[in-house]
């Protein structure tokens, strides 16, 4: 072989087999690298749909605790006893709606009713869940507007009522209050957005619980 021909055959380009053996080689990693971009594009979006639907929940709790816990404020059974009440309303109040009354105003005759005594904005609520708008909805008789959404993205909330019987400091849970309720548990569940590649119908929920620091019980540990 003359030295022309090796400097000619130390010039030639790949074979095809070498072309085809390196786009296998680059559409393997291109699909490794897309997939991988993929998941992290998937969970990014998912993290921010969670940090949401966090961020709606703890707005929620953080407003329906508010005024909750002052449930009972300023009124009581009856003028003579005058033994404190909660202020939750029993034939109104169950696991899927709260309403509850306070005398935030400290204002009429001692003797006048509870419900004269709560006549003014703000001291007579009621929250309920209305699947319709996926909002958690204030209703006051008393406010203008009378109903307003608190926040909406949300998927459910319910409330559990703790009950402290006598000198009892061990409260039974139920799903409806009764006089001696002291404490309230407030659950709220937010049903995130899909995500593709992610599982359907993920939820975070919150809870928080609410001592009704007007109540009876609670008044007595003070």
């Amino acid at each position: 072989m003359t030295n022309k021909e090796k400097k000619l055959k130390k010039q030639a380009g790949f074979s095809l087999m070498e072309l085809l053996i390196a786009m296998v080689v680059m559409l393997m990693l291109l699909g490794i690298v897309s997939t991988l971009l993929s998941r992290s594009m998937g969970v990014r979006a998912r993290e921010s749909r969670r940090t949401d639907a966090l961020t709606s929940a703890q707005a929620a709790l953080n407003v329906m605790s508010r005024e909750i816990a002052n449930s009972g404020y300023g009124i009581f059974d009856n003028s003579v006893t005058r033994i404190a009440n909660n202020g939750l309303i029993l034939a109104d109040s169950n696991a899927n709606q709260i309403h509850f009354r306070a005398n935030i105003t400290n204002t009429g005759p001692q003797d006048d009713p509870i419900a004269l005594q709560t006549s003014d904005p703000g001291e007579d609520i009621t929250y309920f869940f209305d699947p319709t708008t996926d909002s958690i909805v204030r209703f006051d008789p008393n406010d203008n507007p009378q109903v307003s959404v608190v926040v909406n993205r949300i998927s459910n909330v319910t409330f559990e009522y703790y009950n402290y019987e006598g000198s009892n400091s061990t409260p039974t849970v139920t799903s409806v209050p009764t006089l001696d309720t002291g404490r309230v548990r407030i659950n709220v569940t937010v049903q995130m957005d899909p995500v593709v590649g992610q599982p359907d119908n993920q939820q975070v929920s919150f809870t928080s619980e609410v001592t009704l620091r007007n109540s009876n019980y609670m008044l007595r540990q003070y």
